[in-house]
């Protein structure tokens, strides 16, 4: 902590095909968040249905250095304030990976900084603890969440994020059990799949949610194998017979 009891971290995110850089605050109250800034690049890999990899990297290492600097400006803090800088090590695209990483291990050896690496997942879990927008002194969501990470365990955490599909034991912090996942595709790469099946767009799960509230036609399934562990690719085969390719690209 610096004089003032409060830690000014820097937290950089590039494990697939957005580049965020998010500046937050900790002290004995908890966390704020004084900044998020992303840099999508959903309307890049459109034409492709899905991230392309190296891709992503050259677009990750073309905008990390603006994101950081309307981070900094946005939060209001210079560049000699940061007492910490975090960066999600994996698991992710490596090529994507890389390019935050290898900014981070720079930044910090400039300002001579702690560096942690964030295993991507547990940054999930843990982000449902922080209110997403600015929180003032005394904010009462954010006592709310500090109360709540304080007596929250046990705990069962749904984790729904790109290749990940998977349900988590926490009996205490940092402490996981994987007691559930996918068994081939996880949940968002079957939306995908399935919104190119009907060549309806990119990313496939908001539109197919929209579809989804308009659409009343049953169509008959078998219910996927729902035990602990799922089964989406199976779903994704059925589709495939029940719209031929042909008739979808016309």
């Amino acid at each position: 902590m610096n004089a003032t009891n409060k830690l000014i971290f820097i937290a950089i995110e590039t494990s697939c095909d957005e580049t965020s850089v998010s500046v937050l605050e900790a002290s004995d109250a908890g966390f704020k968040v004084l900044s998020n800034e992303v840099s999508s690049q959903v309307n890049l890999h459109a034409r492709w249905g899905g991230v392309v990899p190296n891709l992503a990297a050259r677009e990750h290492a073309k905008n990390i250095t603006t994101v950081f600097e309307l981070s900094l400006q946005n939060a209001g803090i210079k560049i000699k304030d940061i007492d910490l800088i975090a960066v999600t090590e994996g698991p992710g695209l490596i090529p994507a990976l890389m390019v935050g990483t290898t900014f981070a291990k720079t930044l910090a050896y400039l300002l001579e900084k702690p560096l942690i690496g964030i295993h991507h997942i547990e940054g999930h879990i843990y982000a449902n603890l922080i209110s997403a927008k600015k929180q003032e002194a005394g904010d009462k969501k954010n006592a709310f969440m500090s109360h709540v990470a304080r007596h929250m365990f046990p705990a069962l955490c749904l984790v729904v994020s790109g290749g990940h599909t998977q349900l988590i034991y926490m009996k205490d912090h940092l402490q996981y059990e994987i007691i559930g996942q996918t068994l081939d595709d996880a949940a968002g790469e079957a939306f995908d799949k399935v919104a190119r099946i009907l060549n309806i767009g990119y990313p496939g799960g908001p539109i197919i949610s929209a579809y989804a509230e308009k659409f009343r036609k049953k169509i008959e399934f078998e219910n996927p194998d729902w035990k602990i562990d799922s089964k989406f690719k199976n779903q994704n085969s059925k589709l495939s017979i029940y719209f031929p390719r042909p008739m979808m690209n016309k």
